[in-house]
């Protein structure tokens, strides 16, 4: 089942009467349709992005990346460099303070880098090259450094999940692994724990007590934090006719990602604006696990890759407008610098099906089970599952297709037993083009094992070695060399299957204006 069979009734819906949903009055309220139900409320325990938006409303950054992917002072008022590029120095803005009325001293600053740098590439690397950190007042912290990195801002401006947001030190010091007790930060919103509702009603109210900066020009995450609403309440929509009907009947004001499958139905409504969400795309990835048989096997893996049809996935995603995806891409996002055509024969090539069932065979497959899991509640996500879960049959694969919501799935995901006691065999998703622009923010271009990988665990030191090189890299060319050289070893040892790009846009009501671009953030917005 493809997902214009799973959409097929979903225009209709959108006629039929309805009650109307229940709407707290007055234009201070801002609803909201997420993509998903928000089941992990700690930003570093998960890539899921549904965390990392609910993460920017809660918690500050230091650095904001603006539109042109540049770091922007935050939470920062000012750095210095010295020691030849090995002593930094930032000092923060005054009046900072977290929601429990403390203010943000710069050993949360260190204590909110160790423990996100531990579930993080990027902030890995910058703990490697680290010497010492240290805060020598309440509104400065210090990273002495061992040898120069130039990506030392970009680091600190990480968005891409797990983010890099700033806790109170006493949250910083959980372990990593373990969800934070208390939402507190020092961000524009509140957490409303009390209006919580799991599978329908997420709700934040604004920080009255919050400083945004003083200037700035507001893009993506960079600029002041100037929030126009007394309250965000997300509305959870899993069913994509019932948030069409409420788009339209203006119970909600906004939609995050409505099937492009609906887009005509939403664009013929004069009170509804659409747009494409970010120019960098979407692009979509099978995670497998390579700690269990049969995906602990790379042949098996480079069979499934070379099977994979791109047109397929992306024609399940986003229809068959083919402006609205790509195909014929590998592990970076097309039009960035990194992007090459390195080996790429094994995704374009003459797909034999016949023949790599025998491959599969020989490569090791004795007909284990496959636990295949999707989510219900994301449209996207289960028809990029219905995709897989038909290819992986199609090789004569044992598969167990598992559907769930998607909390359930990124519960699930975490888990390292066997598929037998529970654990899982792969799943696919989705990422921001922003996310695998380069091999240093690619979740999944993390190989190091059960110890730092990312879920699937993939081994792979070649892989590890050469994300090293690229951030030592003296320039551009010498990084793209390395970028070409990445995408040769994971086409063959496939820590992942690249499924294609595509683009989708976000729908709100015509009365609102400067609703954010790049970022789903709920500042700037306002109601004409």
């Amino acid at each position: 089942m493809y997902r214009r069979t799973l959409l097929a009734g979903a225009a209709a819906a959108v006629v039929m009467p309805r009650p109307s949903l229940a709407q707290s009055a007055g234009s201070r309220v801002l609803t909201y349709v997420p993509q998903a139900d928000l089941t992990v409320i700690d930003p570093v325990v998960t890539t899921a992005y549904i965390t990392r938006t609910h993460g920017l409303m809660i918690w500050d950054q230091l650095y904001g990346l603006d539109s042109q992917l540049r770091p922007q002072p935050q939470m920062v008022e000012g750095h210095t460099v010295g020691n030849d590029g090995k002593l930094w120095t930032f000092r923060l803005r005054e009046g900072l303070k977290f929601h429990d009325g403390e203010p943000v001293r710069g050993r949360d600053c260190i204590a909110s880098i160790r423990r996100w740098a531990q579930r993080d590439s990027l902030g890995g690397a910058l703990m490697a090259r680290t010497e010492e950190m240290s805060a020598p007042d309440d509104r400065s912290f210090v990273i002495r450094l061992k040898r120069p990195f130039g990506a030392m801002l970009d680091t600190l401006a990480k968005v891409g999940p797990p983010a890099l947001l700033i806790m109170p030190e006493r949250l910083a010091q959980t372990d990593p692994a373990v969800q934070i007790k208390e939402v507190i930060g020092s961000g524009p919103f509140r957490w409303k724990a009390d209006e919580r509702v799991v599978g329908a009603r997420v709700v934040y109210e604004k920080n009255k007590d919050y400083v945004p900066r003083g200037d700035g020009t507001v893009e993506w995450g960079a600029g002041p934090k100037i929030v126009n609403f007394d309250r965000v309440e997300w509305n959870v929509m899993p069913d994509p006719g019932t948030a069409t009907a409420a788009l339209q009947n203006a119970e909600v004001d906004w939609w995050e990602n409505p099937p492009n499958d609906l887009l005509p139905i939403l664009e013929g409504n004069r009170g509804i604006r659409t747009e494409v969400a970010t120019p960098l795309g979407t692009l979509g990835t099978g995670c497998f696990n390579h700690l269990f048989p049969p995906f602990d096997k790379a042949a098996i893996r480079r069979v499934v890759l070379r099977a994979m049809s791109q047109e397929d996935f992306m024609t399940a995603a986003a229809g068959t407008d083919t402006s609205l995806w790509k195909a014929g891409i590998g592990i970076f996002t097309p039009g960035s610098p990194m992007a090459n055509d390195t080996d790429l024969s094994v995704i374009t090539g003459k797909r034999d099906m016949a023949a790599l069932k025998r491959e599969l065979a020989e490569a090791g497959y004795k007909g284990e089970r496959v636990v295949l899991m999707a989510p219900s509640d994301n449209p996207v996500l289960a028809a990029l599952g219905e995709v897989c879960n038909d290819l992986l049959r199609r090789l004569g694969m044992n598969v167990d297709y598992v559907v769930s919501d998607w909390g359930t799935l990124v519960q699930r995901r975490a888990s390292k037993d066997s598929p037998e006691k529970g654990g899982w065999s792969m799943f696919n998703t989705t990422w921001a083009g922003l996310d695998m622009v380069n091999p240093a923010v690619t979740q999944v271009l993390r190989c190091g094992g059960s110890r730092s990988g990312f879920f699937g665990w993939p081994d792979i030191p070649e892989i590890e070695r050469l994300k090293e090189a690229w951030l030592d890299a003296p320039d551009l060319e010498t990084q793209k060399r390395i970028a070409g050289d990445i995408q040769r070893v994971a086409f063959q040892e496939v820590p992942f299957l690249p499924t294609g790009q595509y683009l989708y846009k976000t729908a709100y009501r015509s009365n609102l204006r400067d609703v954010p671009k790049g970022l789903f953030v709920f500042w700037g917005i306002k109601r004409a």
